[in-house]
C-alpha cells in the first residue's frame, strides 16, 4: 500500500496509476481536514463489487433458510399459485 499526499499525487499522476494498475498498488492519496481518498485498479474494484454482490446474496440465502427452520414460510401448492396469478 502506498501513501502520498495530492500535490505529490498530482505531479507523478502517470506514475502513480501504473504502479496501481501494473503493481496491483493501492494508493492512499492524504488530503486536508482527513479528507482521504484511495486508489484501486479497475480490476481491483471489479473484484471488489462482486465480492460484495456475492457476500448480499449469501445474506439472503442465509436469512431464507433461517425462514425456511424457524417455519416462518407459506407453503402453496402449483394449482394455488397458478390461481393466485390469474
Amino acid at each position: 500500500m502506498l501513501a502520498a499526499n495530492y500535490s505529490t499525487v498530482r505531479s507523478k499522476f502517470k506514475n502513480y496509476c501504473d504502479q496501481v494498475c501494473d503493481e496491483d498498488e493501492t494508493l492512499i492519496v492524504t488530503r486536508k481536514e482527513e479528507r482521504n481518498v484511495v486508489m484501486i485498479s479497475l480490476e481491483k474494484y471489479n473484484q471488489m463489487e462482486k465480492a460484495l454482490r456475492n457476500a448480499r446474496y449469501l445474506a439472503k440465502l442465509l436469512r431464507a433458510d433461517e425462514q425456511i427452520k424457524s417455519g416462518d414460510v407459506v407453503i402453496k401448492t402449483i394449482e394455488e399459485l397458478e390461481k393466485m396469478a390469474e
